[in-house]
């Protein structure tokens, strides 16, 4: 039997999770990209589960399935979704140019959400591949996301920065989820039991990284500098969980989207069947 197609976010917002993720025995093949990909490879059939934009389960949502419980969330300032301006305010991007990564899918659509339907303004976007030098020189801002943002306001101090997972709170007063823990529907269907064990290993993994974080802080590290202090204070920030409160969040995000014609309306969020007592065996 084919393995089952994991899709793994190449950003260092994953490793609370993915650094812990125990894959001894499983019949499984990882796939690392950007969240762009990675939705458009699931989209595709080219991966069978893993994290998607929540924008991307959104306009695919008949064909996918959720994993309980599972997510990449903020309650206020994600400490990596970043606008960055040359000095501007919200309310002063009517009819300017930002740049949009082309890594992003549910920021993106925030993004809009925040300046048209919240700061009343219209700019003109313009997508491009993630550098903060190149997006400045033609446009009068720009949004970074994941380890780029990160590395765009450590090494560029000089712009005006504005969190999307805070800008988002301040006007809704709820969570924010980007990224959800999609199944593709066929493969719910028929390799159920696998399911059921890749769950069990998720929620694991999930459970040492909040006992233990000191190895994923140092991971990421590794990856891409800093020191523990700034670490600490970024993974505390964001919430592998999906419970009631993110379900509430994410499904407000829709339905902006939906009246800015961005997503169809009455996206349901479905979640995979499982037993009740997986996550805590």
């Amino acid at each position: 039997m084919k393995p089952i197609r994991i899709g793994k976010i190449a950003f260092t917002n994953i490793l609370p999770i993915y650094h812990y993720l125990d894959d001894r025995g499983l019949n499984v093949e990882w796939v690392r990209q950007v969240p762009t990909l990675l939705n458009r490879n699931m989209a595709l059939g080219k991966i069978d589960m893993g994290p998607i934009s929540a924008f991307a389960y959104a306009e695919h949502a008949e064909d996918y399935v959720l994993m309980p419980d599972l997510s990449i969330s903020a309650m206020g300032p994600v400490g990596s979704i970043f606008l960055f301006t040359k000095g501007c305010q919200l309310h002063e991007l009517d009819g300017k140019t930002i740049a949009l990564t082309n890594t992003s899918a549910s920021s993106v659509a925030l993004l809009q959400i925040i300046l048209e339907k919240f700061a009343g303004v219209k700019p003109t976007y313009v997508t491009m591949p993630p550098s903060l030098e190149e997006m400045m020189s033609v446009a009068d801002a720009a949004l970074l996301i994941g380890d780029d943002a990160v590395m765009g306001k450590w090494n560029h101090p000089g712009y005006r920065l504005y969190d999307l997972g805070e800008e988002w709170m301040k006007q809704t007063g709820r969570s924010m989820t980007f990224a959800v823990w999609a199944v593709r529907r066929k493969i719910a269907e028929s390799r159920k039991s696998e399911l059921e064990e890749l769950y069990h290993r998720f929620m694991r993994a999930k459970a040492e990284g909040r006992k233990n974080m000191r190895p994923a802080i140092e991971e990421a590290m590794r990856q891409l500098g800093g020191d523990p202090a700034f670490w600490q204070k970024y993974y505390d920030g964001l919430s592998y969980d999906f419970g009631e409160r993110e379900k509430r969040g994410l499904e407000t995000y829709f339905r902006y989207a939906t009246d800015l014609g961005l997503l169809p309306a009455n996206v349901e969020i479905r979640m995979l069947d499982l037993p009740a007592s997986l996550g805590m065996r």
